[in-house]
């Protein structure tokens, strides 16, 4: 008899795939929501966000999959699909680390996220495909655990932007399940059109999975009749970084700075920008 492994390869493959593309745009978007406290986070804090949403995909993928997969082959089928994650973030680390990439590391980091997703998520009681109190207990409380991962506890714009993205990935594990094609047209997001997180949660990732990484950000906003831009380098850049250098792109990235934030003032300030804005479109 076939291991359901050779039976739902293509599934399983996909599935590691859309979790870890998923998980790494949501990364963004959450970042995206407190933009204050994204230039505070760690390495690991940003892995610790990363592996939230890793739980929630095995636990909506587990409920999933009893619509498609035979009861019999289920238990395994979660049991490949963790294996089939294992392997694809060890391909998606090799490019960065090399061999220093610690395999047995990476394998017990998953099989954690896997137990502590069954210990926070399945004693909800609820059917996947229905909405009901303890469906959106379960979500509030994974949102709560990402705004806490964040150090913004309580913050209701990260719990929200958290279970937006959780719950937008639904359609696309069930259509991987089903070997259907994504239920959005290519090149659309996997999030309801218009909403906050959709330009920074792609339905399709650009160029291998996980290789993106953002270095340096810069970031204009507007708070009445000023503006404010200011810039950014990811943490591990900046450890890299020797004093010369960092003093050398501190001057670079000040004047960039500038000439973007005079750039966006005077488009914001413009009055096709304020047209747009009366009519609901900015």
């Amino acid at each position: 008899m076939a291991t359901t492994k050779a039976l739902y390869s293509q599934q399983l493959r996909s599935l590691a795939e859309l979790m870890l593309a998923v998980a790494g745009e949501s990364v963004t978007v959450m970042k995206k929501h407190a933009p204050e406290r994204a230039l505070k986070l760690k390495r690991q804090d940003e892995w610790g966000l990363y592996l939230e949403f890793i739980k929630v995909m095995f636990n909506l993928t587990d409920r999933l999959s009893a619509f498609y997969v035979p009861i019999r082959d289920q238990p395994e089928f979660m049991n490949d699909l963790e294996d089939a994650v294992t392997a694809q973030l060890r391909t998606v680390l090799e490019p960065a680390f090399g061999s220093s990439v610690d395999q047995n590391e990476i394998m017990l980091t998953i099989g954690g996220a896997v137990a502590e997703s069954r210990q926070l998520y399945e004693h909800y009681r609820f059917s996947i495909n229905e909405d009901g109190k303890r469906k959106h207990e379960m979500f509030d409380a994974f949102g709560e655990r990402v705004a806490n991962a964040m150090g913004v506890r309580g913050n209701s714009q990260i719990t929200s932007a958290a279970t937006l993205c959780a719950t937008a990935v639904i359609p696309a594990i069930a259509a991987i399940l089903k070997e259907e094609p994504p239920p959005t047209p290519a090149g659309t997001s996997v999030l309801p059109a218009g909403s906050a997180a959709a330009d920074a949660f792609p339905g399709k990732p650009k160029g291998p999975t996980g290789n993106e990484i953002k270095l340096v950000s810069v970031m204009s906003n507007v708070a009445g009749e000023e503006v404010e831009t200011r810039w950014g380098l990811h943490p591990r850049f900046r450890q890299d970084l020797t004093p010369e250098e960092l003093q050398h792109l501190t001057r670079l990235m000040n004047r960039v700075a500038k000439i973007l934030g005079e750039r966006y003032a005077s488009v914001a300030f413009s009055d096709e920008w304020m047209s747009w804005h009366k009519a609901g479109h900015a």
